[in-house]
């Protein structure tokens, strides 16, 4: 079907009109998004109500609305839906690489599904993160989404609520990476690359979380193979000395006992490759290191340490998808997501 010309002008002097109201100030509607995209009112109302709608039609709404300067009106919409589109996250810190691309990929999940996050910071005070919560819930959000330390959580059955590593109760769907197979599989690649003797580090909270699974994955492999293996289980309150203390102990005419050094994180695995340079013992030529997390990765930098790394925007969006889901009836308590592994340069991998 072909325009003529007075068609064409009639069409463009409306849209002109329209732009030209929303430069003298008065805020532009769902009505003048629909005109701009040439689509139905109610295209545009799926659109930014998270409806079902064809791609095409979306991206066409998406850019009329940022040519206009559209901004949904989100009181107005959580009045109609009962609703207030936004999400409270309570991590411990985000000067750690790991909570700092983790809030940015919950934050982006939520974003693109039109919701506000409301970020808390309790550096890891278990006081801290009842309190956030608490003025959470009486905040009305729609959810929350937490990394926490407190064993004893109080969080009230209406609110929404998906725990980020942590077990807190049968009712709280838990999402995690693959802890267990994590460290199974940091074993099986340093004794696959030559290793064999192992030793497992970690220093973090006495709070039982699912990233314990990753010695209890590493013991399993060792055992399985048949590999000498040691472990050193620290608390956060130790401090890193305790470490240097004891790869001190384990050197003998200037080799170290061990070969292969998994380490719960990759933070923990570039500490431990310090203190070692400064004894003498070089990585990988003398020990090779493997650490957890590939943060680095996430960041769009090359990892410093050879990793196995967490799916950050995969979990991200898990945690978004399972909060906001209607049903949750069927969701088991704990979500598992597979990781990888990445060299980083601290191991002997094959070319």
């Amino acid at each position: 079907m072909f325009m003529n010309s007075r068609e064409m002008y009639v069409i463009r002097f409306t849209q002109t009109k329209a732009v030209m109201q929303m430069r003298r100030g008065s805020a532009p509607t769902m009505k003048d998004v629909a005109r701009e995209a040439g689509v139905a009112l109610g295209t545009v109302s799926k659109v930014f109500n998270n409806g079902s709608v064809g791609e095409e039609y979306r991206q066409r709404v998406l850019k009329a609305a940022k040519r206009l300067g559209y901004q949904v009106n989100s009181y107005a919409r959580g009045l109609k839906t009962n609703r207030t589109y936004a999400v409270a996250v309570v991590l411990p810190n985000i000067i750690n690489p790991f909570f700092s691309v983790l809030a940015q990929n919950l934050c982006q999940a939520l974003t693109k599904r039109g919701y506000r996050m409301f970020l808390s910071i309790t550096d890891f005070d278990p006081a801290a993160e009842q309190r956030y919560i608490h003025m959470a819930q009486q905040n009305q959000v729609d959810g929350i989404i937490g990394l926490t330390y407190n064993p004893n959580l109080q969080v009230a059955d209406k609110i929404p609520f998906v725990s980020f590593d942590r077990y807190v109760s049968p009712n709280v769907p838990c999402v995690a990476s693959d802890n267990f197979g994590g460290g199974h599989l940091a074993a099986k690649k340093l004794v696959e690359m030559g290793c064999e003797r192992l030793l497992f580090l970690r220093i973090g909270s006495t709070v039982a979380g699912e990233s314990d699974k990753r010695r209890d994955g590493f013991e399993s492999f060792c055992r399985g193979a048949g590999v000498e293996h040691d472990t050193l289980y620290l608390c956060d309150s130790d401090g890193y000395e305790p470490f240097r203390a004891f790869l001190q102990a384990h050197i003998h005419q200037g080799r170290l006992d061990y070969d292969g050094i998994f380490c719960c994180t990759d933070a923990l695995t570039l500490e431990i490759q310090k203190m070692l340079s400064e004894l003498g013992i070089r990585a990988p030529e003398d020990v090779q290191l493997i650490g957890f997390d590939g943060t680095a990765i996430h960041m769009g930098r090359t990892p410093e340490c050879s990793t196995i790394v967490q799916p950050i925007p995969l979990l991200a969006e898990t945690c978004v998808d399972i909060l906001l889901k209607e049903d949750k009836s069927d969701l088991p308590s704990l979500i598992c997501l597979p990781v990888s592994y990445a060299p980083g340069g601290t191991t002997q991998d094959p070319i």
